[in-house]
């Protein structure tokens, strides 16, 4: 039994150094399959993507376009084949005597159907962006039932409607949509918009500097007594509007319908003097200190935008919790420095311009919704 074994051990032993042997001749492939194995398991490195093109240059170049234009046709055409850029589908609809109707679009297919279309101004995203002047996003079922059958929906249901102002008032409601691609770039389009009122708004006083020029120059040549200073007045949104009048007016008019944008224009002094004066609130300043308080308040509006602009979450979520102040703390008090800076020492430092645009474009009149820390 003891023999047995002994002769199995030296069996056991044979066998252990045999394989032992073959196991270290087999190392160099068995590490090579196993590398081929785990390389084979990895995923493809993927190769580096394109750079992204820098959308804010083709924005630079869709506001160039815009400003392009020297007269107001020309310049919202500009915004309607610029505004393509970022949107599917686009359309402007004129406001004026309390109704919004078609003027012009771009990607309905029959571009033409837009055209004296009235869109209602007392509900949905019409009626937010109408009465609050600030770009709002919706569903195009609040769009209104007779918008839809006209021209049917984008394939994900998301509208926006965006105001375009002068002279602080609601001249036109700019439309657009994804269409069927689904493609609508938000900010960019809010960006274009803005600029192009600006851009209106310039034109509008280069024509009124002109025209000073001419009665001036007219004057001096036929050695007429000098003309009373030209007192500014208001009328109805000109060209292209003037001649635009809607078809279809509806039988209502919203509770808090504004009217029509308005520009400046030059009259006689005995014809208008009374009516001006009471219309500006710095009637009684002097020249050099009314265009002061008027830039501030311009300055300070363009500011409290740019805050919208770029934080329309924050804003949502604040007006809606009350506490706006505290989400928008560092751009609000960045901005607040910035207005100080150029107007806290001029005639128009104790209008608090900024503070008043603060209550009344992001807290909607409300001042409470900037929460309990805003302070002036």
């Amino acid at each position: 039994m003891v023999e047995q074994n002994q002769k199995q051990n030296e069996v056991r032993q044979l066998v252990e150094h045999a394989v032992a042997q073959a196991f270290q001749a087999q190392i160099p492939q068995l590490q090579s399959q196993i590398v081929q194995q785990v390389l084979q398991s990895i995923p493809a490195p993927v190769a580096p993507s394109a750079p992204a093109v820098d959308n804010s240059s083709t924005l630079v170049h869709a506001v160039s376009n815009v400003h392009a234009g020297s007269t107001q046709k020309e310049i919202l055409r500009a915004l309607l084949d610029s505004g393509g850029g970022y949107c599917s589908r686009i359309a402007l609809f004129v406001v004026k005597s309390g109704a919004a109707s078609g003027w012009q679009a771009r990607g309905f297919g029959d571009d033409e159907a837009v055209k004296d279309f009235s869109l209602d101004l007392n509900a949905g995203p019409v009626a937010h962006a109408y009465q609050n002047r600030v770009a709002t996003p919706g569903n195009v079922a609040e769009m209104g039932r007779r918008f839809v059958e006209r021209f049917s929906g984008p394939a994900n249901e998301q509208v926006l409607v965006l105001p375009l102002t002068l002279k602080e008032k609601v001249a036109a409601l700019v439309y657009a949509d994804g269409g069927d691609s689904g493609k609508l770039e938000s900010s960019a389009l809010e960006l274009l918009v803005i600029a192009t009122s600006a851009w209106l708004e310039v034109v509008s006083l280069r024509k009124q500097a002109a025209a000073r020029d001419d009665v001036s120059m007219t004057s001096r040549v036929d050695a007429a007594p000098p003309p009373p200073p030209p007192v500014q007045t208001v009328s109805s949104f000109s060209d292209p509007f003037a001649a635009h009048t809607p078809k279809h007016v509806p039988a209502s008019v919203p509770a808090r319908a504004e009217p029509a944008a308005e520009v400046v224009e030059m009259t006689s002094h005995a014809s208008a003097a009374a009516p001006a004066a009471a219309a500006d609130p710095w009637a009684g300043m002097s020249p050099e200190d009314a265009d002061v308080h008027r830039k501030a308040q311009r300055f300070a509006r363009l500011l409290v935008d740019e805050i919208k602009l770029y934080n329309q979450a924050k804003v949502a979520e604040g007006r809606r919790h009350k506490d706006l102040y505290d989400r928008l703390k560092e751009d609000i008090d960045k901005s607040r420095g910035t207005f100080h800076k150029r107007y806290g020492h001029t005639a128009a430092a104790s209008a608090d311009y900024f503070h008043n645009e603060l209550v009344r474009s992001l807290a909607e009149d409300d001042p409470s919704i900037m929460g309990a820390n805003f302070h002036r």
